[in-house]
């Protein structure tokens, strides 16, 4: 079975943000640089729902680590 290819739009609309490019590059510029010793999942600015995502992705290895792993190094 080959794995989902998600999109860094698909990924801020599955954490219920919104997704378009305008709105994500400012996402990412209002909250990087992330400190290196913060784990993604651990940033101050995931409500409880999303942080539980994005560690979950990342511990399971699901289909979303790889877009999840984008956005960490964009936010870096």
């Amino acid at each position: 079975m080959e794995a989902s290819i998600h999109t860094l739009a698909a990924l801020f609309d599955q954490l219920g943000l919104d997704s378009s490019d305008r709105t994500i590059h400012a996402f990412i510029n209002k909250h990087k640089p992330l400190r290196g010793s913060v784990d993604l999942y651990q940033a101050e600015f995931w409500s409880p729902s999303q942080e539980a995502f994005l560690q979950q992705a990342k511990d399971a290895d699901a289909d979303w680590a790889e877009i999840v792993d984008q956005l960490n190094a964009m936010l870096r």
